[in-house]
């Protein structure tokens, strides 16, 4: 065993999009950081397939965004589902689904989600997973991120100031080590984790063939007594098969004759596979580690969470986790974190995760194979049907709803800043998103307050100082937007400056801040 590299700051298990986009925020907030990937080619046959195609969710595109990344991101240029639902004459696309019950973009009322601005992100967006990890590959080593393919973390060894990692055969020592490495992670695994959940109802597969024409399986997703079928194109097919899991934990191969009969018995069809191109199975176990974080060891994506992929949710939470941790990691790595921040990332993101396996979990709930579970279909489809239904549907799809609970008593405290759009009285300027691209906080100052730009100057570069007119300020005067575009304090009337020091310190500590806070403080006795 050898150990020729340098020390880093943090070392992320995994080059997934979860663990390339941590990179990222680390290596922008001027983290040494070393990128571990047990492949060792990035490329892979599922990725470029339909279904390596992933549905971004609001909070993704925004951070997307936020970073200057949505631009370089080679997206389809139509956002809709790629399904459509024909009723009578109209043809309706699809903008997403619930266990296979569709919801159409035009029955969703926007006007129920008040502190969303219509802008240039979009609720939702069709990304191939190709083309986003070759994008953050890019911008990683752009950021001087060291990224080495082909080593699989082997040991971990954490020790008080460091931890040490075995991977093809070396070993390397950084202050932080952060798992992204996926639902069999070995980061997870090597450390003190707890991995709760449920056990898994279905056996999922994933298949390129040639069926033998004319095939009887239709376009589109079809619940059959048996378990589901989707075709997306021609021969690429998903299956779920309600074997409680059985196919995939058998960890046989999976060949031809297999996957011809679980064809047939879940479509209820006689359809023949000419020639299996590709064939992997899945299941909806849902698992969740019970603690994100072991000492020095964090988790994040799959690693710390698995379920079915259903709504293709798990991409989203996964980037949700790295845009959460990349700050508070790198304030904790440059010693200006103020006690506890780290400890924030669990608390805030564990019940996201939450959250989203119990929303999995629902779905597979309605799809099993018998009569209590299609009633509840036939109750969820018609409740969908409606413009109510479809709109909370949305919002939880899309990540609209997405919150942390942060205290405050103002509305937009833990939720996405507005994309508040700086208008300089000739064309448009700025959006609040792309003010964000160096990845520091925000004071926003609707008003021009000028107690508020004493403030910010007393933080020094701790955070930056946005003043002006916007085209619709929601009613809001003055808030403080944390790097992830979480807002920590907001204001409708008069600042209050008490509560704007106790949030930046809290948040984001250190001298400058704290005598800024103590100045705020005596400033609002007086």
């Amino acid at each position: 065993m050898t150990s020729t590299s340098p020390h880093y700051d943090v070392i992320v298990a995994g080059a997934g999009p979860v663990g390339l986009f941590l990179a990222c925020e680390l290596a922008l907030a001027r983290c040494t950081v070393l990128v571990l990937e047990k492949a060792a080619d990035p490329d892979s046959p599922l990725k470029r397939l339909p279904f390596g195609i992933r549905g971004l969710s609001s909070p993704s595109i925004e951070a997307l965004y936020r970073r200057g990344l949505l631009d370089e991101l080679q997206v389809p240029k139509k956002l809709e589902h790629p399904f459509v639902t024909a009723t009578g004459t109209q043809v309706r696309r699809q903008a997403g689904h619930f266990a296979g019950i569709p919801f159409h973009r035009e029955d969703v009322d926007a006007s129920q989600w008040p502190w969303r601005l219509p802008g240039v992100t979009p609720t939702n967006l069709l990304a191939e997973m190709a083309e986003l990890e070759a994008m953050l590959a890019r911008r990683a080593h752009a950021l001087g991120v060291e990224i080495r393919r082909g080593l699989a973390v082997t040991k971990v060894e954490q020790a008080a100031h460091d931890v040490t990692v075995h991977a093809g055969g070396q070993a390397f020592t950084g202050r932080w080590l952060v798992g992204c490495d996926g639902a069999r992670s070995a980061v997870r695994k090597a450390g003190r984790f707890e991995f709760a959940g449920t056990a898994p109802e279905f056996t999922g597969y994933t298949v390129k063939a040639d069926l033998v024409e004319p095939a009887p399986i239709r376009m589109g997703r079809t619940m059959t007594p048996a378990g589901m079928v989707i075709q997306f194109q021609p021969g690429h097919l998903a299956l779920g098969d309600f074997d409680g899991g059985a196919a995939h934990d058998a960890g046989q191969p999976v060949t031809r004759e297999h996957v011809q009969a679980v064809l047939r018995r879940v479509s209820g069809t006689d359809a023949t596979i000419a020639a299996l191109h590709l064939a992997t199975t899945w299941t909806d176990r849902a698992r969740q580690a019970t603690a994100y974080r072991d000492g020095r060891i964090l988790l994040a994506g799959d690693a710390a969470h698995i379920h079915s992929p259903l709504g293709g949710q798990g991409l989203n939470l996964g980037l949700g986790d790295a845009m959460n941790l990349g700050w508070k990691l790198a304030a904790t790595v440059h010693g200006t974190a103020p006690a506890g921040l780290l400890d924030t990332y669990h608390a805030e993101r564990h019940p996201i995760g939450a959250r989203v396996l119990d929303w999995s979990r629902a779905q597979v709930a309605i799809m099993r194979p018998e009569p209590a579970a299609r009633a509840l279909h036939a109750v969820l489809r018609d409740l969908m049907d409606t413009r109510d239904g479809a709109t909370y549907v949305a919002g939880r799809v899309w990540g609209i709803h997405t919150h942390y609970d942060l205290g405050g008593d103002h509305p937009l405290v833990g939720r996405s800043v507005p994309d508040f759009v700086f208008d300089d009285g000739t064309t448009m300027s700025t959006t609040m998103g792309a003010a964000m691209r160096d990845g520091r906080p925000i004071l926003l100052d609707v008003g021009a307050d000028a107690a508020l730009a004493a403030f910010a100057r007393r933080c020094g570069d701790r955070m930056t100082y946005v003043a002006g007119a916007v085209r619709d300020s929601l009613g809001v005067r003055a808030l403080l937007v944390r790097p992830d575009g979480i807002v920590a304090w907001a204001c409708d009337g008069p600042p209050d400056r008490t509560g704007l020091a106790h949030a930046a310190a809290r948040w984001f500590g250190g001298e400058d801040v704290a005598d800024a806070a103590d100045a705020a403080e005596h400033a609002a006795m007086r």
